[in-house]
């Protein structure tokens, strides 16, 4: 859900990329989600672009062709990763895990140590199970054979801490309609002064013109032309961020956490089990398991058609076995769980 205050940011008057006024909403934008996504690095931005443009961005420019790129993949996210990973001409090794499960240290430096990547790659939290990975143990492996780390953030930026600095993640993105709370079409992206000292050490372009960090750090730094980005975007996601950040961090995770403990006691109480063990589950993404003999496509059809209601469908092998309910932004609180809880309680009676 969209805050409202975030619409009326949309139909403010447009501005050439390169107006004054303009570069200033940019400069905010970049250090509001420094602090959103808990950095102080420098290279922090929001690329023009979807979460999977985000994705391709770190992808393109840090991973070269011929280089070994680890992938921790447990769900449909770590797969496109995979996928984009062997377009760039990647040597691409894979540690896969069953969806919904998430990675140790041991198991990782294993891989890691026996492949020796440039660079490694894994999913923060896995829109597609519900399943949210601690990166210590990533991070700490990967230091270990002097590998770069790529966090897809996309799902936790601004419900839940990502802690780039503290924990050492070295390259992460996101996007702007999920836990930001605004209309999706810009991809947060930040990456460190580690990983931008590798990225000018690169022997071959980077491949993606659109894309390439260092032809966006012109624009962004230098305000140098590159390309048109979208005013109204950019102003959305100023006052998304604005909102965020006059309620507070910390305030706006614990909401989050606060409507996650309610959606699973409500949702034990209807007799479902979750899919993701407790500790390891992302807080504002459900994913309770179908009952048996309940249809599940029946189930979001009741919902959309009789109260307007949208919840999302298993990927893969989790298709039709699990539910997935996103409790973002606005929607993160005691009223709308309850709500909700009621007309799904009603949903698989029928």
């Amino acid at each position: 859900m969209v805050e409202p205050g975030v619409y009326e940011a949309l139909a403010r008057p447009l501005v050439g990329p390169l107006d004054p006024y303009f570069i200033g909403v940019l400069d905010q934008v970049r250090h509001m989600l420094r602090s959103t996504f808990g950095t102080r690095n420098p290279l922090t931005w929001a690329v023009s672009g979807t979460g999977s443009a985000g994705m391709e961005t770190a992808i393109a420019n840090f991973v070269e062709p011929g280089a070994t790129f680890a992938v921790l993949e447990c769900g449909f996210f770590g797969n496109r990763m995979t996928e984009m990973g062997r377009r760039q001409g990647a040597r691409v090794v894979v540690l896969e895990k069953p969806w919904g499960e998430v990675f140790g240290y041991d198991e990782v430096a294993e891989f890691l140590r026996r492949e020796k990547p440039a660079v490694v790659a894994f999913v923060h939290a896995e829109t597609s199970t519900g399943a949210l990975q601690d990166p210590r143990p990533i991070i700490r492996a990967a230091r270990e054979v002097d590998a770069l780390v790529i966090a897809d953030a996309v799902t936790s930026l601004g419900a839940m801490p990502v802690s780039v600095d503290d924990v050492g993640i070295d390259i992460a993105y996101s996007c702007s309609q999920k836990g930001l709370s605004c209309p999706p079409g810009l991809a947060p992206f930040t990456a460190s002064p580690r990983a931008v000292e590798r990225l000018y050490q690169r022997k071959t372009p980077v491949p993606a013109w659109y894309l390439d960090v260092r032809l966006l750090g012109e624009y962004f730094d230098q305000h140098q032309y590159h390309h048109t980005a979208s005013a109204s975007l950019y102003y959305a996601l100023h006052e998304g961020l604005r909102l965020i950040h006059e309620e507070g961090l910390e305030n706006r995770f614990a909401r989050h956490r606060r409507a996650n403990q309610a959606m699973v006691r409500g949702l034990e109480g209807l007799g479902l089990r979750m899919h993701v063990a407790e500790g390891h589950r992302i807080p504002h993404v459900n994913t309770p398991r179908v009952p048996d003999g309940v249809d599940n496509g029946k189930v979001r059809k009741h919902l959309l058609e009789k109260h307007g209601i949208e919840i999302a469908l298993g990927r893969g092998p989790l298709d039709g076995k699990v539910f997935r309910i996103g409790v973002m932004g606005p929607m993160a609180n005691e009223d709308c769980v309850q709500m909700f809880l009621g007309k799904f309680g009603e949903a698989l009676t029928a």
